[in-house]
């Protein structure tokens, strides 16, 4: 009888105007877009949406892929040219990138290797199983240099899933959250959207994105659907996701 006022509703249709601060799209050099061919493909199904507007977020990442302001911007290069070939003019992409706190985080904050976000903020990621050592005293020096940290994809590290106080000493902290839009599926497995939801109920999650690697993560978030109370609760986050980073 309320099926009609039940009825789940697709996610993108939510997402016109929207800019995207995490993703994978640069060819070449990272586990992301592997040509300019598959990066204007993705681009180009981003924009079916409204999706015109990126920032870039290639790994920094010292043992598997340590790229610089210099193989970034290269890729970068690359992208835009490829964009004026193929008559995209309305589409954007500026790059920063997804930093590891690893043992060369600390070291590319005191050389001016990091590449943050517009208006000082940092996008940081660690390992899915354990804290780096250095997690706290990374991020208070990240602070010291001026930068905001935003820990990507809160929901997806495994080891905080049975220590869920420390997202609060987190957040307690100074550190913001960039939750991924596929999260709220089992793309992830199925304990992922169940974080998710619970970091989104007490009002932890700052900003979303999609973390986009490849046309399957894009199809997959393409025929994502919520509820109409999920996408209530998604849709400040999207606007503040415009509002700081476009």
């Amino acid at each position: 009888m309320f099926h009609f006022f039940n009825k789940k509703k697709f996610l993108v249709d939510y997402l016109d105007g929207f800019i995207d601060i995490h993703n994978h799209i640069l060819p070449g050099i990272d586990d992301g877009a592997k040509t300019v061919d598959e990066s204007i493909a993705l681009i180009r199904s981003f924009s079916e949406f409204g999706v015109k507007h990126f920032i870039a977020t290639p790994h920094i990442m010292s043992n598997y892929y340590p790229n610089t302001r210099e193989t970034i911007g290269a890729s970068l290069t690359e992208l835009k040219n490829a964009l004026l070939q193929n008559g995209l003019k309305d589409v954007s992409v500026e790059a920063s990138a997804e930093h590891m706190i690893d043992d060369n985080f600390e070291s590319l904050l005191e050389n001016e290797g990091i590449m943050p976000l517009k208006k000082d903020y940092l996008l940081v990621e660690m390992s899915y199983l354990q804290p780096p050592i250095n997690f706290e005293e990374a991020i208070i020096k990240t602070a010291s240099k001026r930068f905001f940290p935003i820990l990507a994809h809160p929901e997806r590290y495994g080891f905080l899933h049975h220590r869920k106080k420390r997202y609060q000493e987190y957040k307690d902290n100074g550190i913001q959250f960039q939750m991924n839009l596929l999260s709220l599926s089992e793309y992830y497995g199925k304990e992922v959207p169940k974080v998710a939801v619970e970091l989104l109920e007490k009002g932890l999650i700052d900003f979303v994105a999609s973390d986009v690697h490849n046309m399957s993560q894009l199809n997959a978030l393409k025929k994502l659907t919520l509820s109409k109370k999920m996408i209530e609760q998604l849709l400040p986050l999207i606007n503040n996701t415009i509002q700081t980073f476009y």
